[in-house]
């Protein structure tokens, strides 16, 4: 947690010692405090002097207003950096969560990186501001008291000496143990989160198969665990504040007794055992506020830890360090010899790979399930890395372009199209923020989405819901492919992207493309062959990612007995016919 905190507070480094000077003079005014109210008790109540005891009491006010505007003004400053040290915190995740490829999202899960930017965060930023409000003034009160009644009284200090170690003892027990129910406890938030995703993603499913109540038992199961591991915790620090308050109170029973003994024999003011009890009570009200403290922090250390975990893992996909520019975007894609393998895994998903797509042309990609097609085009982009060969585009290397560079030449509509919450004409402008409404317009026509969004109450601006879960699947494709246009790419990539539509608004759309993206490279992946028959080139993959053949519908049909049987299995003899 330290070197979070010494990262993260750096840039507030004059707040931070301003916190400390106003806390200083804060400890030094209530050290202050019990000496001027002894000498009122020894000076002026005893010797009946009302002039000194007026005079002295006003000093007291002086002092005390003193310490309230340097508190409240402590806690001000205090409140701000710890704010702004989350603030700067969730920044510094999002743009590191940003720059992950696939295979670091999927090492730490969605659920788990939600936790950490949200709870986690929100853990380190509340210890931050008991730390500058709390733990600043703990340790210098403490010093200053234990120097305060050493001065009064050296012999009656050695209670001090023994109520301090039985407290840190007992407060050390209390961390060991707490600190592996706090790491426990953060991944069964986790658990949660995850449940709760599953369930709120996958609603629909879970009502059409009737798993409302399996999912309901799922959620108590996770909860429950939870709520044992808090309560354990619960019960742990339970004992801490009475065990403390129960030393601070025997502490003070024995300054009593021996100052009384010492009152009554002459050796000690009746004053000085006053402020001597006063600082007794502000030693151990430090050693109270830093077990308030203890209670906080290892739940944030385990916090800071998760933290740490996700912003010192380095993207496995960067920019090159001197990156090829200048190069004109002819949107020719070459994969030369790829092979592609996920980490751990013995055997490839991908390998032998190579062929080229070129502008003007279709090139369609097809195969059965789980042979690779999806992994194949994410690796135009670099969701994926290459384990093997090489991915060119524009004659380049994908892995000597920047990610900038390189994704401003492509145009991608993903397996799972995804609008984001917004407006129509937001959403559509993901892809050209300058767009006008006359050129939406004409994206949508070519994506056939011009009929329903006419429909809609407010045209361009009707609002989207989160994922677009408020459009059918089909007009949420339609949406995404008219996004993917706007972007106006040299090489347009659509992973299964026609598969909700009907035959005909297919057979419209495809019709379409061809005529506005005569100069583009389109790459299509498709389940149905009547989306990819007319393709000038069709890349036939196996089952083991290999390349069973490529060519044309009917010379495939004539060479590739794989792509006779996807053909067969859709459209029957009389289509391979």
């Amino acid at each position: 947690m330290s070197r979070l905190l010494r990262a993260g507070l750096r840039p507030y480094r004059w707040a931070l010692a301003l916190i400390v000077l106003l806390v200083l003079g804060q400890v030094l005014a209530n050290l202050y405090l019990p000496t001027l109210n002894a000498d009122i008790i020894n000076n002026g109540v005893v010797k009946g002097d009302t002039d000194y005891i007026l005079e002295v009491g006003g000093l007291m006010l002086g002092v005390t207003l003193a310490s309230v505007l340097a508190a409240v003004a402590a806690v001000y400053l205090g409140s701000r950096t710890s704010m702004a040290l989350g603030r700067d915190t969730r920044s510094a995740l999002f743009r590191r969560v940003q720059s992950f490829s696939q295979a670091e999202v999927n090492r730490f899960g969605t659920p788990s990186l939600i936790t950490r930017t949200t709870n986690d965060v929100q853990q380190v930023q509340m210890v931050t501001l008991m730390m500058l409000n709390v733990v600043l003034m703990a340790p210098m009160m403490a010093v200053g008291g234990v120097i305060m009644a050493l001065r009064l009284n050296v012999p009656l200090s050695t209670v001090i000496l023994v109520a301090i170690p039985i407290m840190g003892v007992f407060i050390g027990l209390v961390i060991h143990r707490a600190v592996p129910l706090f790491m426990s406890m953060q991944r069964k938030i986790d658990r949660i989160n995850q449940v709760t995703r599953e369930f709120l993603s996958g609603v629909r499913v879970i009502r059409a198969f009737d798993k409302t109540a399996h999912e309901a038992e799922r959620f108590d199961v996770a909860n429950a665990d939870l709520t044992g591991t808090t309560l354990s915790v619960g019960r742990l620090f339970a004992l801490v504040f009475p065990a403390v308050t129960l030393i601070l109170n025997f502490t003070t029973i024995a300054i009593m007794w021996f100052g009384g003994r010492q009152i009554a024999d002459g050796s000690m003011p009746i004053g000085d055992l006053t402020a001597f009890l006063q600082y007794v009570f502000m030693i151990l009200f430090s050693v109270l506020m830093a077990t308030f403290m203890f209670v906080m922090v290892p739940r944030a250390a385990v916090s800071a830890q998760r933290i740490m975990a996700v912003l010192d893992t380095e993207p496995g996909i960067v920019d090159p360090v001197r990156p090829v520019t200048g190069v004109p975007p002819t949107g020719v894609v070459e994969f030369r010899d790829v092979e592609f393998r996920y980490p751990g895994a013995e055997e490839p998903v991908l390998s032998g790979i190579t062929f080229t797509a070129r502008p003007g042309e279709t090139t369609a990609i097809v195969g059965s399930t789980g042979s690779g097609k999806t992994t194949l085009i994410s690796l135009i982009p670099r969701f994926y890395e290459v384990t093997g060969g090489a991915v060119l585009v524009d004659g380049v290397d994908v892995r000597e372009l920047a990610l900038q560079d390189l994704w401003r030449r492509l145009g991608l509509v993903p397996q799972k199209s995804f609008l984001f919450s917004g407006t129509v004409a937001d959403n559509l402008r993901h892809g050209d923020a300058q767009a006008t409404d006359e050129q939406l317009w004409r994206y949508l026509e070519i994506a056939q989405g011009r009929d329903f969004v006419e429909q809609m109450p407010a045209r361009l601006e009707t609002p989207v819901a989160q994922g677009g879960a408020s459009v059918s699947g089909g007009q949420r494709q339609r949406l995404a492919i008219a996004r993917a246009l706007a972007k106006r790419a040299r090489v347009q990539i659509f992973d299964d992207s026609f598969s909700a539509l009907d035959f005909s608004t297919d057979a419209r759309l495809r019709a379409a493309l061809r005529a506005h993206e005569a100069d583009t490279t389109v790459i299509i992946v498709a389940q149905r062959v009547g989306t990819i028959m007319h393709a000038d080139q069709i890349v036939v993959l196996e089952d083991d990612g290999t390349i069973a053949g490529i060519g044309t519908h009917e010379e495939l049909l004539g060479s590739c007995e794989t792509y006779r049987e996807i053909v067969s299995s859709q459209l029957g003899e009389e289509g391979v016919a």
